[in-house]
């Protein structure tokens, strides 16, 4: 079956786009989450590190699963999971059932987004590849854009509970549109990796000291952005006293920055190399996070300061993220599935661990985002410089 390369990249997006409204649609709504469930903002908040945990284990667990069954048997599978905790989760009534019930839907949605790109390298090679990837990119810069300001819609018009209802709604849309228009597109007659080369494929990665300096800048920078997008429901709807209706748009222009400098970093590409570009990244990053520890300790900390800096700080994640990835697949060309799983795995792991340790101390102020940020910035920075070479010359014109 010949596959349009413009329905495959609007299939697969659409699949792709599951995991970021899973995350950021109930960001506006956690305060209400936080009074039904009795429970406190902070304790609330770890229900999106403990979804970044079971998104992280879902991608391990389910790509190779699916190089063994199938892509769409595990592709279904993942989006009943997801459906049915999504709906089970309006009914949560104490802390405990929201952190259990997210866990699953990461499950779920892990295996589903895992899918994604093996997907598209099932159909696709080369050009055809890079153009269904870059319209796949474009949609999904929409998502985390979109998602608080649909979950902000949602919340004036019902409560939180319709928020979950949504998500529920969206994958069995998934469900129909990738069950009537995506064939199976592995080819089942290749053999499939057994789980003992999987495991010595991940060892692989791991010994790989450079390849582990640039899985070390993407989960830093990750881990980073989860400190900011776990705080956020906090710093902005308690701590600076906004309104819900005004959180999507404070949170969303740092989506912006981050396509902003997606398209910088395509322009310095002409004359700088990825791994200098990296690193430049990485550096800035770590003076934003200066920025806003410094301001916390000089109470200086306003609304007019802390925006800024926290858009400079997620803004680098489109200077560091494609070209630690592009870097990494330098080496592990022949094992891309793999390495792009365990890279997932660990900046998901990261992430969560972030949103964890800003949750995790109830402490009513800036000051666990901020150090949370700049540990983070500081690793990225640190392993960069220790594991992987000095940046090469610049490209030949």
């Amino acid at each position: 079956m010949e596959l349009n390369p413009r329905r495959v990249a609007i299939l697969v997006a659409a699949n792709t786009a599951l995991a970021p409204f899973a995350i950021d649609a109930y960001l506006p709504a956690m305060a209400a989450i936080a009074d039904t469930i009795d429970a406190s903002i902070h304790r609330t908040e770890l229900s999106i590190s403990v979804f970044l945990f079971g998104f992280a284990l879902g991608q391990l667990c389910f790509g190779p699963l699916s190089d063994r069954l199938g892509r769409k048997p595990v592709l279904m599978g993942g989006l009943i999971v997801f459906l049915c905790a999504s709906l089970m989760i309006t009914l949560a009534d104490s802390l405990t059932t929201l952190l259990v019930l997210r866990f699953m839907q990461a499950l779920g949605g892990g295996a589903c987004v895992v899918n994604s790109a093996a997907i598209v390298r099932d159909c696709f090679s080369g050009r055809e590849a890079a153009k269904v990837m870059s319209t796949m990119a474009m949609i999904m810069m929409l998502a985390p854009l979109v998602a608080p300001a649909v979950g902000s819609l949602l919340l004036y018009i019902a409560d939180w509970w319709l928020i979950f209802v949504f998500l529920a709604a969206y994958a069995g849309f998934l469900l129909w549109l990738l069950g009537s228009r995506l064939p199976e597109t592995r080819d089942m007659s290749l053999p499939a990796a057994s789980p003992r080369q999987v495991l010595r494929n991940y060892a692989s990665v791991l010994r790989h000291r450079e390849g582990m300096g640039y899985i070390c800048a993407v989960a830093a920078s990750f881990a980073g952005l989860f400190a900011f997008v776990t705080a956020s429901p906090f710093l902005y709807l308690d701590y600076f006293s906004l309104s819900p209706a005004v959180y999507p748009f404070v949170f969303g222009v740092n989506v912006v920055m981050i396509a902003s400098s997606n398209r910088v970093n395509i322009y310095l590409l002409r004359k700088r190399t990825p791994q200098q570009n990296l690193r430049f990244g990485l550096a800035v990053q770590l003076l934003a996070a200066l920025g806003l520890v410094a301001a916390t300790a000089f109470n200086v900390a306003t609304l007019a300061v802390v925006v800024p800096l926290v858009m400079l700080f997620t803004g680098m994640i489109g200077l560091i993220t494609p070209n630690a990835i592009s870097s990494l697949l330098d080496h592990f060309g022949h094992i891309s599935a793999t390495a792009t799983a365990l890279l997932g795995g660990i900046q998901f792991s990261c992430g969560a661990l972030a949103g964890a340790m800003v949750g995790l101390f109830e402490v009513e102020h800036l000051w666990p985002m901020v150090l949370t940020m700049l540990g983070a910035a500081l690793m990225g920075n640190i392993g960069v410089r220790l594991l992987t070479p000095v940046a090469r010359d610049e490209p030949s014109a």
